[in-house]
């Protein structure tokens, strides 16, 4: 029973570690320039309602956790932007640092937002986790999670 488990365990390990190879050569790296330009594109995508633009930088896996609480994905993300509900009229960012993980980095910072929702004109100042994804050569946005400074 004992070589059993092992030659198991052998395999699982042989299986994982293939797998996580194959997945590391297909994935683009991504430097933290990229990263940073990819993040200056959305801000601009949705403090000028470029809904082009934010339907090719957002992935269709994107998972948007506002500070609220409440979670978007793309299409509901877009979609409350494009129906007027949110607008993003100034977002500034300060005190970021990205850190690179292949193809994957993560931009951690503050913001400084003038937004209005559900025509309520209200500045949101957050701390925020952003990441972005290399893949086919394109950054995609694949995350957001932030929480309300006091």
């Amino acid at each position: 029973m004992k070589t059993l488990t092992s030659r198991i365990l052998t395999a699982l390990s042989m299986v994982l570690f293939s797998s996580t190879s194959a997945f590391a050569a297909s994935c683009d790296p991504v430097t933290a320039d990229e990263a940073v330009k990819a993040e200056d594109a959305r801000y601009a995508a949705q403090t000028g309602n470029d809904f082009a633009a934010m339907e090719k930088l957002y992935s269709p896996d994107l998972v948007y956790v506002h500070s609220s609480a409440v979670v978007d994905n793309k299409q509901s993300y877009i979609d409350s932007m494009r129906s007027g509900t949110v607008q993003y009229k100034v977002m500034r960012r300060s005190d970021v640092v990205v850190r690179t993980f292949g193809c994957v980095a993560i931009l951690t910072g503050n913001g400084d937002y003038d937004v209005s929702v559900n025509g309520k004109d209200m500045n949101v100042k957050l701390r925020f986790h952003s990441i972005w994804q290399k893949k086919d050569g394109q950054l995609q946005y694949i995350s957001w999670q932030s929480t309300r400074l006091p």
